[in-house]
């Protein structure tokens, strides 16, 4: 199992549910780990009654239906499926409304769009120890959007999976535990430079004690905004950072090559 979850860490998230799909038939009986602790990209479904659509994971599955979170049914029907309780699916009615605005809305601080659209869903489930799970997921396709204002991106995607575990309230306080992982590939083609692939994975783990004066609406969101920060820095340092280090040093920018010596 060790070994199997080390491979996983180092296969591109586009290739993931190929290669996980071997460790299945490979390693069956430990299908349940593998599952949910291996992230995919993630799937997207429309919901026929709502006519929006939602995205597909572990957290809002039950054998093979998927619960919308806007019309609270099973996609295709289950007659037994779990749901929320009445205010638990209020609060999950509201997340999914304010993430939808999030992911078109403009960071206060730099003046950018955060994702300039994409698909997000929010599910929300009863927890063992008198609290609650929130998962909050986003899904961008930048190829579909781009309209040439990529550059050379021939095919992108931006998988974002953000799970909250909540305390009891105690002392007007609440423990928020925010495990966060995202996955990012991108394809580009130029007759230049030919065709070039990046893609990988990170994820990174929160814990906060806040009081819940605002709601854990207000709470959970501000962790996630600060996560997400943290997580395109990182991936611009490891990734983009590393990949552009390593380019130029195997081969120097034409703007250096033209340089010359002056004659002595």
């Amino acid at each position: 199992m060790e070994a199997a979850m080390g491979l996983m860490r180092r296969v591109p998230p586009k290739h993931s549910e190929t290669a996980l799909s071997a460790l299945l038939s490979l390693l069956p009986q430990h299908s349940s780990d593998l599952l949910s602790q291996v992230d995919q990209p993630l799937q997207v479904l429309c919901d026929v009654d709502s006519g929006k659509e939602f995205i597909l994971c572990e957290y809002n599955r039950d054998a093979d239906s998927y619960r919308s979170p806007w019309s609270n049914k099973y996609h295709p029907p289950l007659d037994d499926g779990p749901y929320p309780s009445a205010e638990l699916r209020k609060l999950e009615i509201e997340a999914n409304d304010i993430f939808a605005i999030y992911c078109d809305h403009l960071n206060d601080q730099t003046m950018d769009r955060y994702y300039e659209g994409g698909i997000s869903s929010v599910y929300i489930w009863e927890d063992e120890n008198e609290g609650f799970v929130a998962c909050f997921l986003i899904k961008k396709d930048g190829a579909k959007t781009a309209h040439g204002k990529r550059g050379c991106l021939q095919e992108g995607s931006w998988d974002a999976i953000h799970v909250i575990e909540v305390g009891p309230v105690e002392d007007e306080t609440a423990r928020y535990c925010l495990t966060s992982s995202v996955m990012l590939s991108l394809t580009t083609n130029n007759d230049s430079s030919g065709t070039f692939n990046l893609s990988g994975s990170i994820r990174r783990q929160m814990n906060m004690e806040l009081s819940v004066a605002e709601g854990h609406l207000c709470n959970m969101g501000k962790m996630i905004e600060e996560m997400e920060s943290k997580l395109r820095n990182s991936l611009d340092q490891v990734y983009f950072g590393k990949t552009k280090e390593m380019v130029c040093t195997l081969r120097p920018p034409s703007e250096i090559i033209e340089m010359r010596l002056p004659d002595s």
